[in-house]
């Protein structure tokens, strides 16, 4: 218990040290005046005693019983018998304490334990079947994830006794749940966004190519965060979730067209060309306008500014890199997926023209 408390505390001037940190404690503070009591279980048993039978009794010593009733009248009173305080106060006092053994014999606390006043925790902590000692902190104008990784790269320097773990708890717990939940859910959006457009197009290359777009809004996204050095949060991945409909629109755009230039006849250059050209209009100032809407939003300031912050940059850092690239990446996959079936239509279509003639 010494060993785990001295390294509770050198973890909390570790908590200490990180900035955007107040109000460091622990949960459990030491230097508690308390009464040891060391039994030896060799000597304990050699007398005829059980350990149940020495603890509910030093229980009755200590506690007492609440559970007696004294009834008078009309009235019931509850009763807790114990030892006098007078007689709890010294070590001395403790060793007399008497035991009756299996033989009715009474035995001396001091025959086979030892008796000693010393400090230890104000209370006993619990975590998963554990003893614990929580670290509490106010984290103020820093993600808790932050403030997460660098409590624990600190602490990883210190000399952790044997047994010993770290585990994050309260409102880190509580985002690192988060994530994983809208990990889960982003990536089922994803998949039934695939399979509604295989639906749509009635087949599965062109929804292949509409989501390939996605990852380019990935990478834009998490640039922006670290460009603007904003950690990643719940918030932040609620904007991942948002750009998949908003990057994929851009994609579903020179698709569409592409196809229908293809089935007037045209070829998949020329229909890519095309689709470019007259696309990209309206494919930036849809960009243009979601990017502008959420600058106020990533610059502003105040209470909970970071959260929201880390929404409006994944936004806008997912839809600038993802535009541009999507002129240029989409088309050379959607040649790519087409070129060969493509090339097979037009073989098709000139023989059967040669027929004819």
């Amino acid at each position: 218990t010494d060993s785990v408390m001295l390294f509770a505390e050198q973890a909390l001037e570790a908590m200490r040290s990180i900035p955007g940190t107040l109000q460091q404690s622990l949960s459990v503070e030491n230097g508690m005046p308390e009464m040891a009591v060391s039994i030896d279980r060799d000597k304990m048993s050699a007398l005829g005693l059980t350990l149940d039978n020495v603890g509910l009794t030093m229980q009755l010593y200590f506690q007492g019983n609440s559970t007696l009733k004294f009834t008078e009248g009309n009235y019931e009173y509850a009763m807790n018998i114990r030892a006098d305080k007078a007689y709890r106060q010294q070590a001395e006092d403790v060793q007399n304490l008497t035991f009756v053994n299996n033989k009715g014999e009474s035995v001396r606390l001091a025959q086979f334990a030892t008796v000693a006043l010393g400090t230890g925790p104000n209370k006993l902590e619990r975590y998963k079947r554990n003893s614990a000692v929580t670290i509490r902190t106010q984290v103020i104008g820093v993600p808790s994830g932050t403030v997460s990784d660098q409590f624990l790269e600190k602490i990883a320097t210190l000399n952790k006794p044997k047994g010993v773990r770290v585990e994050p708890t309260g409102d880190v717990q509580s985002m690192a749940d988060s994530m994983s939940v809208l990990t889960g859910a982003l990536l089922l959006s994803l998949l039934l966004i695939y399979l509604t457009m295989v639906l749509l197009y009635n087949n599965w290359v062109d929804p292949f190519v509409v989501m390939f777009s996605i990852p380019l809004s990935v990478i834009g996204a998490f640039l922006a965060l670290a460009l603007t050095n904003t950690a990643m949060s719940i918030y932040g991945m609620l904007g991942l979730v948002m750009l998949i409909g908003l990057v994929a629109k851009n994609a579903i755009l020179l698709v569409d067209f592409a196809n229908d230039a293809l089935k007037e006849g045209k070829t998949i250059d020329e229909a890519l060309i095309q689709a470019v050209k007259i696309r990209t209009r309206p494919i930036l100032m849809t960009a243009l306008s979601t990017i502008i809407g959420m600058l106020p939003v990533a610059l502003s300031t105040g209470s909970g500014a970071e959260l929201r912050n880390g929404l409006a940059w994944v936004i806008i850092g997912g839809m600038a890199v993802s535009t541009l690239l999507t002129l240029v990446v989409v088309p050379v996959v959607y040649k790519l997926m087409h070129g060969k079936t493509t090339r097979k239509m037009q073989a098709q279509t000139e023989i059967e023209r040669m027929m004819y003639e």
